[in-house]
């Protein structure tokens, strides 16, 4: 990329997918190192190390326990703009909400989609037996045996996902892979009139599963996918805004509809008409049992962000978020994409005439079920790298292709 790296990109003082990706981990001293893998980012006086949390985050805790899956994220986003309150606040038709600091240079948006895949009733037996499609992508064996929570017309119903006991299925039924169609969710009631005084078709669930701390810097919840994302991309707004660090402008988005299509990301974007985006989302953690990292490349728990480079991603964008994480000591990997990430970032990038997008990822065991778990110092160093990115962000940025 020609030019200095000052007039490419205004440096400011140091701030103390779920698609498959192929990583590595590297580290820098001069731009001309960005393409040299393997190599262990800066030396150990300089590198960012996040204090262990003694609590989790008070707002990360709480968007974590709204259930609240695509197409009904009004409990979450509640939260999150409540939590934002000192930004400029809007949203659009879909839900999505827009927090932003700053009216003056460029416009960084940095997008993380506060939806998670749950479920929705579709019919109600004679029985009083709720039966359901999926809302996102399910692997059906973990609904088996899971607490519910439905959310109903006066408030939320407890319930379980059934199935016809295995102590009764035909032999050759034991071997095949449950399907959706076979289970159902038991709220207790006795038949479908006291069922239906209860709950709607059309009503939503999400299993029961609160968040907990494991050993070390641990944490297990559903709704990691991507609560994670909307939680930094507010994080960063809120600590770039307090420490005064902005010389551009910055708009957080808790985008909705994710899970089912991209959707809260693409009216955002075309609301937003950032010069600049960051989506951050999460991606597979490749340091559990049966991850094949010549799959999935290498970014295990504990390695930091995971900055994507790919087909559909701004070279530029990449580089940026790489000098910054190297500037400011912050261990990452990359992941590379052949073509599109499955992520938020997918469609920003074609939003209007286009606008150059970079991808933030959080490694992440277990996605999509109740037991998702991260490290919560890989979610301390993606904040700091969106907010010490953000601070960077001047007039006369070259972001071209």
């Amino acid at each position: 990329m020609p030019g200095s790296r000052a007039s490419r990109f205004a440096v400011a003082s140091p701030i103390p997918l779920e698609a498959p990706v192929t990583t590595a981990l590297i580290g820098l001293s001069t731009l001309e190192n960005l393409f040299e893998t393997s190599v262990h980012r800066g030396s150990a006086d300089s590198a960012y190390c996040p204090s262990p949390m003694a609590e989790t985050p008070k707002l990360l805790d709480e968007l974590l326990r709204a259930g609240a899956p695509s197409g009904y994220e009004g409990p979450a986003a509640e939260i999150w703009r409540d939590a934002a309150s000192f930004a400029s606040l809007s949203s659009d038709a879909l839900g999505s909400s827009i927090a932003r600091v700053g009216e003056e240079g460029p416009l960084l948006a940095v997008v993380g989609h506060i939806d998670e895949i749950g479920l929705v009733v579709t019919h109600i037996d004679e029985k009083g037996f709720l039966y359901f499609n999926p809302i996102g992508g399910w692997d059906p064996q973990i609904l088996v045996g899971q607490r519910v929570e439905v959310r109903g017309r006066d408030g939320l119903v407890p319930g379980v996902v059934g199935r016809k006991p295995i102590h009764l299925l035909e032999p050759e039924q034991r071997k095949k892979v449950v399907e959706l169609k076979g289970l159902h969710i038991d709220i207790g009631a006795a038949d479908r009139d006291e069922a239906s005084g209860l709950v709607r078709v059309g009503d939503p669930a999400v299993i029961a599963a609160e968040p907990v701390r494991l050993a070390g810097d641990r944490l297990i919840s559903r709704s990691m996918d991507n609560r994670l994302g909307a939680y930094v991309a507010l994080e960063a707004l809120r600590r770039c805004h307090e420490r005064e660090s902005l010389k551009a402008s910055f708009a957080a988005v808790a985008a909705v509809q994710e899970e089912i299509g991209l959707f809260g990301a693409r009216t955002s974007a075309f609301e937003v008409r950032p010069d600049l985006a960051i989506a951050v989302d999460v991606t597979h953690a490749t340091d559990a049992p049966g991850v094949d990292e010549k799959e999935v490349g290498s970014h295990p728990l504990g390695s930091g962000p995971v900055i994507g480079r790919g087909s559909t991603l701004s070279p530029k964008m990449f580089e940026l978020l790489a000098e910054t994480a190297e500037d400011e000591g912050i261990e990452y990997t990359v992941g590379a994409s052949g073509r599109g990430t499955s992520t938020d970032a997918d469609v920003i990038q074609i939003s209007r005439a286009g606008i150059a997008t970079g991808l933030v990822s959080i490694p992440l065991r277990y996605m999509h079920s109740p037991v998702e778990l991260v490290d919560l110092g890989d979610l301390e160093a993606t904040v700091e790298l969106v907010a010490a990115f953000a601070a960077r962000v001047a007039e006369g940025i070259d972001l071209s292709r």
